[in-house]
């Protein structure tokens, strides 16, 4: 005897869980790429030139590596992990270590930071980062979904970049 047993999908249900974000920004700055490496290249002194950071202090450990923490001036902290640093090229890339979603809204957050001479020997500043919003889960809360993960990347990357150009073309 056979028995067919109906299989049914619902179509509402969303099993694929979340969406990696990409945020690319950069600025023109006009003052020499070394001076506003001297700035950028410090990589546990981010308070020098982020305005949403009130302090910023280096930290390592043996599993970890090279990190920082970074307090914001919002409340909270972000801890942030070295992973390539090439002070030649203008460059390095970290991780989020900590995903401390009260203080910026996102998970599996990882950026790269690059200083580049433009053609007018002035400089570049491009800023990418990859990230999926605080809560992974198939129904996250407003402040943790991808809205508020995109705003809050978003407002971190250009303010970030906007005082960045402030401060070293006053330096410069």
């Amino acid at each position: 005897m056979l028995v067919v047993v109906p299989f049914v999908i619902g179509l509402d249900a969303e099993a694929h869980g979340p969406t990696p974000h990409k945020i690319d920004e950069s600025v023109a700055i006009a003052a020499k790429p070394e001076a506003v490496w001297v700035l950028v290249g410090d990589f546990a002194n981010m308070a020098k030139w982020h305005p949403l950071v009130a302090e910023s202090a280096a930290k390592s450990d043996e599993i970890q590596g090279k990190m920082r923490v970074l307090t914001l001036k919002s409340g909270g902290q972000i801890v942030d992990g070295l992973t390539e640093y090439d002070p030649t090229k203008m460059t390095y890339s970290y991780r989020r270590v900590d995903d401390d979603v009260k203080a910026l809204p996102v998970s599996s957050y990882t950026a790269t930071i690059t200083v580049a001479p433009a053609a007018d020997g002035t400089a570049s500043v491009e800023w990418i980062g990859r990230y999926y919003r605080g809560d992974t889960g198939n129904d996250p809360p407003e402040e943790l979904n991808d809205e508020a993960a995109t705003k809050a990347m978003t407002d971190f990357f250009q303010s970030g970049l906007r005082n960045l150009k402030t401060v070293a073309e006053h330096k410069g």
